[in-house]
């Protein structure tokens, strides 16, 4: 046994409370070296009577390691635990003390769960794990009301620039919830919609106010209110990080100085506010001078962001936040703000921008999910770039499916672009295989996808700004094969619960092969999804229930025949096969 690859801990993502009854336990081994690992389990004040040892399973694995879980109901709420692990004739146990060769009589050594406290338990809006989102860029998705207009206004569809306006505003989004309906998406993330003075509105001037440009506040309640009755959430972008340089409490310190009663609003290393060779003397967003780091350990800060984290929920509607920057917010504001949030709305869901391992704020006091830029990168590294074979995007996979407790897995948000990325089609060098490969693997993934918008009609974009062009509205422009695959994608992942569950099992993914086979199931439902991310074409057989297999985009069958399934792909190719009763 390679004993120093085996982890525990009593906490985290390795032994967690999944709901109120429910106990998910969780070991590490060296990918490959145990034969079975079991739990054994019981009530600390009852040890004798509720003992029992309980099988677990390799639930994911990685490069490296197998990951063992059970998911075990304690009697009274709490649970003392050890791991018994075997190897060919070999038996150890690991206790909270270390390994032990014989187990012990009492479970003094054992590993603790103290008790499942209600108020405790981790419990994601289950809402979310139903959504497909749709990202908005409001000044570039559409103007349905030209008389909101910015002066400087240019016509629509023409080149991006970092300052330019066309004239996007949230009537625009009014006038095409048809077209969002008919695509399937039932959940809508926009970018800052708060007065600002840039085209993005990351530089906050007003957090109470909907930028005069894109309507107003009554109109945004408007627009929230139709969203619910079509079934659709909505989710604003919040700034709290930092704020703008117009914001008034900022402009009072500019003009004031250090004697400003806002002056501990912000993060001033020296005075008078200035930049010198390039860097301001007060703490920002990046160096960014028009983006003064918001102080929210100070009180009014915090009373006042907890404010406006309340007015939007409360008074408008909205079904939640995600968050800016935030990483570099304190996790005191954080747990402040989730309470502020949940009071108002328990079903709000809170989604942090954090591009990295971020189990800290996963963890049942901050956040509810983050967006999920490690997943991004694995799948675009294997279908849009080709770096990954089969077998590594597998354990890339599996380390992330490894890295967070199950409800945190279920709510992630998982997308492929955004307006901080280049769009995905030019990800892809324009290939729209490799791009269906990737919106693929993102649709048939437990955690909710999402679309940044346009993707689904062929849109193409380089980084910022170019990934933020105006929507094309135009058919004739529009690439109607790659909408009808987003549409029906769409309508298959809301259609099978398989789709969207934790059960995922990859049946092929070798070393130097471009290829890759997973199997998706819920209760009786089985799919089998097949896709080839190299140019060349590939035959391959993998175990699959005896039975016809119905391709789900062709409509043709497929038999499994002595339980394998044999699967012809060609270049950039795929095929999802569903298990027919």
């Amino acid at each position: 046994m390679m004993l120093e690859a085996i982890y525990h801990r009593p906490k985290q993502n390795w032994s967690y409370a999944y709901d109120r009854s429910t106990l998910h336990l969780r070991i590490r081994t060296q990918k490959g070296d145990m034969d079975a690992v079991q739990a054994v389990v019981g009530d600390k004040y009852a040890w004798d009577k509720t003992m029992q040892i309980v099988p677990m399973r390799i639930f994911t694995t990685d490069a490296m390691f197998d990951y063992w879980e059970v998911a075990v109901e304690p009697p009274f709420r709490r649970l003392r635990y050890a791991f018994q692990l075997e190897k060919g004739t070999k038996t150890l146990w690991l206790t909270e003390s270390g390994f032990v060769d014989a187990l012990p009589s009492d479970s003094l050594t054992f590993y603790d769960y103290p008790f499942i406290n209600p108020i405790d338990v981790f419990q994601p809006p289950a809402w979310v794990k139903e959504a497909v989102f749709y990202q908005i860029f409001p000044e570039r998705f559409a103007n349905g009301d030209p008389s909101l207009d910015p002066d400087n206004v240019e016509p629509w569809g023409g080149k991006p620039t970092p300052k330019n306006f066309f004239g996007g505003d949230i009537q625009g989004v009014i006038d095409h919830l048809d077209y969002l309906e008919t695509l399937g998406v039932n959940a809508i993330y926009f970018t800052p919609v708060f007065e600002a003075t840039t085209n993005h509105k990351y530089d906050t001037q007003d957090y109470l106010k909907v930028d005069p440009h894109f309507g107003t506040n009554e109109l945004m309640k408007e627009l929230v209110d139709i969203c619910h009755k079509r079934g659709m959430r909505v989710l604003l972008d919040a700034v709290f990080n930092h704020a703008g340089a117009t914001f008034p409490p900022f402009l009072d310190v500019q003009e004031k100085g250090a004697e400003s009663k806002y002056a501990g609003w912000f993060h001033v290393r020296e005075w008078p506010l200035r930049i010198e060779d390039g860097i301001p003397t007060y703490d920002t967003f990046a160096f960014e001078p028009i983006m003064p780091k918001l102080n929210t350990e100070n009180p009014d800060v915090k009373e006042y962001l907890l404010r406006v984290a309340r007015y939007w929920v409360e008074e408008i509607g909205i079904d939640g936040w995600r968050l800016d920057v935030a990483n570099e917010v304190d996790h005191h504001f954080w747990r402040d703000f989730r309470k502020t949030v949940k009071d108002v709305n328990p079903d709000a869901y809170i989604l942090g921008e954090i591009w990295h391992d971020s189990m800290m704020w996963l963890e049942g006091d901050q956040f509810d999910a983050v967006m999920n830029y490690p997943f991004t990168n694995a799948v675009l590294d294997y279908a849009a770039y080709g770096k990954l074979d089969g077998r590594s995007f597998a354990n890339a996979i599996g380390t992330q499916l490894a890295n967070y407790p199950q409800q945190a897995t279920e709510v992630a948000f998982n997308l492929l672009d955004s307006h901080d990325t280049p769009r995905l089609l030019t990800l892809c060098e324009g290939n729209e295989g490799r791009m269906k490969l990737a919106a693929l693997f993102q649709m048939t993934y437990p955690g909710t996808p999402c679309i940044y918008y346009g993707d689904e009609v062929g849109m193409s974009g380089a980084g910022d700004p170019d990934c933020r062009q105006c929507m094309v509205w135009e058919e004739e422009q529009q690439n109607a094969d790659l909408l009808k695959f987003y549409q029906t994608l769409i309508a298959l992942r809301k259609q099978h619960a398989a789709l969207r569950s934790m059960d995922i099992t990859f049946l092929h993914a070798e070393a130097d092969d471009a290829a890759i086979v997973y199997a998706r199931r819920s209760g009786d439902e089985q799919f089998i999804i097949a896709m080839n991310a190299g140019a060349k074409a590939c035959s391959l057989t993998v175990p699959a229930a005896s039975g016809n297999w119905q391709d789900m985009f062709a409509g043709t069958t497929a038999a499994a025949k002595g339980e394998q399934l044999s699967i012809a792909l060609g270049g950039f190719d795929f095929v999802v096969y569903k298990l027919l009763g």
